[in-house]
């Protein structure tokens, strides 16, 4: 069994690692940069070492990550999400030195992380794909030429691409021509591969992913379905499990697409296969995440299961926990992005310091975050500050708690997307679970909110309550 993990990640994703390792009795290490000095994985983990003073550069660096593990003891990586965690070239140093990395090999993170090879493996697996290129496009009359015969509107994507970036959609050959070279700077500096393919655009889906978890040993099993159709710039801002928009018969079909994904690929650890489900109610394959997914707490919720304890499990070439008929779903579970952003302003970053944090409870209530009072958050880094999870058994039950949570938390001294997310919970479509990737675009009056009232007698009550306590 694996003894000792060094965490080669920040924020809220650390803090749950180190969790995780604290139940098992597994040493946690802690890396960060000079910005992230105060960062509570730092304050929460059992050793804690710097990586200098340049923002990013340090979690970037794999090569000093695998040093500082084997130099501290450790056994084991875990890379998160983000920074390096869908890099096969972390995988592969880790084997090298003799350190065991949390996820899949390197091998299936290459093919994966490559969209035309993941499109041509499920293809052969006769897992439904959206018709496009059979592979990458070599030039823009080929695309031209492709784009034609599946017809327009098409997305025109990065091969390496991810989180939403280096991807376009064109409505027409003139917008193919426009935005061609575009996505191909973009997939060439974020990505460092300037290969594209493209794909008929499905228009407003759903988005739906499976959950998944595979040893060693050839045993695969699904964790049931998240919708993750409450987005903004293709970037999550709401995951539901289990989509209270699927039929039984569609969820048992989703499932076992995903676990014949999975094993095409000879998969092993933690992952996510994503569709896009049409008005037709036809799934088709998007994309296979080789890592722990943001979203992964509402699959616990209902599941009962350590999704990131599973994982050190695999990696210490043990059995699966479970099998398939022994993992139940029950109820429903709701996770809230609790972003740093403003979203009276164009969703706006609003970094700085938090002055008074305080966190929902109650019953069917966790957050996972890595916020405190007095925290300063970073300008250098994604906005997401905290998630706010939230189970019940059903779904009015769930938006009612979800409504009680929201008003419940309270992160004063910069703006965030708490206000949007009761907006959201107070519109008849979502109420009703009616709603797909244009729901956010569709339904713009959402960033017209008032403060709530119980925020600002809060905040009040708190500065009373301090002046109080101070003599004041």
């Amino acid at each position: 069994m694996i003894k000792k993990i060094l965490i080669a990640n920040r924020g809220e994703i650390a803090v749950r690692i180190v969790r995780a390792c604290a139940e098992m009795g597994i040493k946690s290490v802690a890396v960060f940069a000079e910005a992230d000095r105060y960062g509570l994985h730092v304050k929460k983990a059992d050793e804690a070492y710097s990586l200098g003073p340049d923002t990013v550069a340090g979690y970037l660096n794999a090569h000093r990550l695998v040093n500082l593990a084997v130099a501290t003891g450790c056994d084991a990586l875990h890379p998160g999400y983000g920074f390096l965690s869908e890099k096969p070239e972390l995988a592969e140093i880790c084997a090298r030195r003799g350190i065991r990395f949390i996820g899949p090999e390197a091998e299936i993170i290459r093919k994966m992380g490559d969209k035309t090879q993941a499109r041509d493996t499920m293809r052969k697996a006769g897992i439904p794909i959206t018709p496009g290129s059979i592979g990458n496009v070599a030039d823009l009359g080929e695309a031209l030429s492709i784009a034609k015969d599946i017809g327009y509107p098409i997305m025109l994507k990065a091969t390496s691409g991810g989180g939403g970036r280096g991807i376009r959609r064109c409505d027409s050959a003139d917008e193919l021509r426009r935005n061609y070279d575009r996505v191909i700077s973009e997939a060439e500096k974020a990505f460092g591969n300037a290969e594209v393919f493209l794909e008929k655009y499905i228009a407003s889906p759903r988005h739906i992913e499976v959950q998944i978890l595979a040893d060693h040993h050839g045993n695969v099993v699904h964790l049931f379905e998240r919708d993750c159709s409450i987005q903004r710039r293709h970037q999550k801002l709401i995951e539901i499990a289990p989509s209270p928009q699927l039929s039984g018969e569609q969820r048992a079909l989703i499932g076992d697409l995903a676990v014949r994904a999975a094993e095409a690929t000879d998969y092993t650890n933690a992952g996510t296969v994503e569709f896009l489900m049409d008005s037709g109610d036809n799934f088709y394959f998007m994309e296979m995440n080789t890592r722990l997914q943001v979203e992964h707490p509402v699959t616990e919720e209902i599941t009962g299961i350590d999704i990131v304890q599973e994982q050190i499990r695999i990696a210490s070439g043990l059995r699966l926990s479970y099998s398939q008929d022994q993992i139940q779903s029950r109820g429903y579970a709701m996770e809230f992005r609790i972003n740093a952003e403003d979203p009276k302003n164009d969703f706006l970053p609003s970094f700085g310091r938090i002055t008074r944090y305080l966190a929902p409870g109650g019953p069917g209530v966790r957050t996972d975050g890595a916020i405190y009072t007095g925290y300063e958050i970073p300008p250098y880094y994604d906005s997401m500050c905290a998630k706010l999870i939230v189970w019940s058994l059903t779904w009015d039950g769930l938006i009612d708690r979800a409504g009680r949570a929201l008003r419940d938390i309270g992160v004063f001294g910069v703006k965030t997307t708490i206000p949007y997310h009761l907006e959201i919970l107070r519109n008849a479509d979502f109420h009703t679970a009616k709603f797909d990737t244009s729901f956010v675009d569709s339904h713009p009056e959402l960033t017209h909110y008032s403060v709530h009232r119980s925020n600002r007698d809060l905040a009040a009550a708190i500065a009373a309550s301090l002046a109080a306590n101070m003599g004041l």
